[in-house]
C-alpha cells in the first residue's frame, strides 16, 4: 500500500476500488496462514482509508487469518488508519507513525486581486454555496461550519484507533493531536507493537520455509513511466504529502 489516499479519478494513489480485487485475492487465494500489509502512506482521504480498513477487516474476520501490517517510512494519518486494521502494527526505528487527526487546508487570494483590481463576481442559490471562497475574506461562520464538519470525521478517526488498539493505549496521553513519533517511540506510546522488518519477522512467526505471496496495485506502462500529465500531477501531490513527514538522512 503505497502512496497517498484518494478518490478513484486520475488513477494515483491508493483507494478502496482499486484494491479491493488486491485484498480479496490476499485472503481467499491459496489459504494463507496470514496477510502482511507493507504500508508507506502519509494519508488522505478519511472515507478511502476507512472504506479500505474495514474490507481488510471483514475480510479477516470471514476467514480467520490474522493481519499484520508493516510500516515503511511513512504510516500516518490515513496510513496509520489502515495500519490499525492489522491485528499487530511492526515499523523501522526511523518509520514515521501518527498524525491522528483532520486537516482542511486552502489559501486566501482576496488581498491579492484586489491589489491587482480584480474583482470578484458569484452567483448562488443557497446562502452557502460560496462557502470558504478563496478569494473573498474568511468568514467566521465558514469556519465554525467547517469545524462541525471536521470534528465528527476525527472522532471517527480516534474511535478507530482505540477500538483496534484497546488496552495498547496508554492512559491519560492524548495520542490524537495530529502529532507524529518515529518508530521506537510509535512502540513504547502503543502506536506500533515491536521493530521489525516484513520477510524476517514473518518467518519469525511463521517459519523459516515461509513463501510469499505479493499482491500490489499495477498502474499504466505511460504512468510509470511519467508520461503523462495525470502522473506528474499525481507524483507532485504525493511528494508534497509525503514531504509534511519527510525527515531525510
Amino acid at each position: 500500500m503505497q502512496g497517498a489516499i484518494g478518490m478513484a479519478g486520475r488513477g494515483g494513489g491508493l483507494n478502496d476500488a482499486s484494491l479491493a480485487p488486491l485484498i480479496e485475492r490476499a485472503f481467499r487465494r491459496g489459504k494463507p496462514a496470514a496477510v502482511a500489509l507493507a504500508i508507506n502512506s502519509p494519508g488522505g482521504s478519511p472515507v478511502q482509508s476507512s472504506l479500505i480498513a474495514a474490507r481488510i477487516r471483514r475480510l479477516a474476520d470471514e476467514t480467520g487469518i490474522p493481519v499484520h501490517a508493516f510500516v515503511e517510512d511513512v504510516a500516518a494519518s490515513g496510513g496509520y488508519w489502515l495500519a490499525c486494521a492489522a491485528d499487530d502494527i511492526w515499523a523501522d526505528d526511523s518509520s514515521i507513525l501518527g498524525s491522528i487527526g483532520v486537516i482542511s487546508s486552502g489559501f486566501g487570494f482576496h488581498e491579492l486581486i484586489g491589489r491587482w483590481g480584480v474583482e470578484r463576481r458569484v452567483h448562488t442559490a443557497g446562502r452557502s454555496k460560496s462557502t470558504l471562497d478563496p478569494f473573498r475574506p474568511e468568514n467566521p461562520e465558514d469556519v465554525e461550519r467547517l469545524r462541525n464538519v471536521l470534528e465528527p470525521i476525527h472522532a471517527a478517526f480516534k474511535a478507530h484507533v482505540t477500538a483496534r488498539r484497546g488496552n495498547r493505549l496508554p492512559e491519560g496521553r492524548d495520542l490524537f493531536t495530529g502529532e507524529f513519533w518515529a518508530g521506537r517511540e510509535a512502540v513504547e506510546i502503543g502506536l506500533a507493537d515491536g521493530i521489525g522488518h516484513l520477510v524476517p519477522r514473518m518467518k519469525a512467526l511463521y517459519g523459516e520455509k515461509v513463501k510469499f505471496s505479493v499482491h500490489s496495485p499495477r498502474r499504466p506502462l505511460f504512468r510509470r513511466l511519467g508520461l503523462s500529465a495525470d502522473a506528474v500531477l499525481d507524483a507532485a501531490e504525493e511528494r508534497a504529502a509525503f514531504a509534511s513527514f519527510g525527515a531525510r538522512g
